[in-house]
Parts: C-alpha cells; structure tokens; sequence
C-alpha cells in the first residue's frame, strides 16, 4: 500500500463566506479564510473544490442565478490569485434553491465549499 502524504496533514476547513446583499464583493473578513483554504489545497495537489454561490430570496431567480455565479466565481477568482490551479476549482449556482434560513436572510448570501481527494474534513 502506498503511503497518502495528505494523511500527515489537518482536515480542509470548508467555512462559508457571506455576502453583503446584492454584493460580490469579497468581505475583509473572510479573507483570511480563503487563504488558509488555499494554503491547504496547494499542500494537497489531488484536491478539488466546488465553490456553490447562493442568494438570499429578494430579487427574481434570473437575478438571483446570475448573482450566486457571480460570488462563486470572485471567490474562484480570489483562490486562483493566491495560486490554486484553475483546474481544480469550479463553480456552481444556486441562486435563492438552497436558503440556511427563512428569517436570517443574511446567512443565504454566502459562498460555500464542497472538496474531494487529498484528507478533507
């Protein structure tokens, strides 16, 4: 049996990353998460990550589709940047399909991370 060098390594901290509303822009606050995630994916070259953007409900879900697309893709941007190869990141919206809350809309407006191969949390 071949040895996993990713097995010496901590688990990948998948943590969302929230939006503004109707923003792309990336919070100051979430930076450092971000980095730390790319920090991990270039010490685990067999990792992948989707990045899914969702929306909260205000807006019409044309609207809200093309806004989740948008955040998912500045935060690919923002990997990419910091050195993840492009390959090995994609992208995905929900749009306003997959809330985390009826009555805190401001925990919809986020990016969230789904990961495969390398040791993942």
């Amino acid at each position: 049996m071949t040895p996993n060098p990713d097995t010496d390594l901590h688990p990948i901290r998948l943590e969302p990353v929230y939006f503004e509303l109707d923003s792309t822009t990336l919070r100051p606050e979430f930076r450092d998460t971000l980095t730390q995630l790319a920090d991990d994916l270039r010490q685990r070259p067999q990792a992948k990550v989707s990045i899914t953007g969702h929306t909260c409900a205000l807006g019409t879900t044309e609207y809200n589709l093309a806004l989740g697309q948008r955040r998912a893709s500045v935060v690919r941007d923002y990997l990419r940047r910091l050195g993840v190869e492009p390959s090995r990141l994609s992208t995905l919206s929900y749009g306003e399909e997959r809330p985390l809350s009826a009555s805190e809309l401001e925990k919809n407006r986020r990016a969230e991370f789904q990961a495969s191969g390398g040791y993942l949390n």
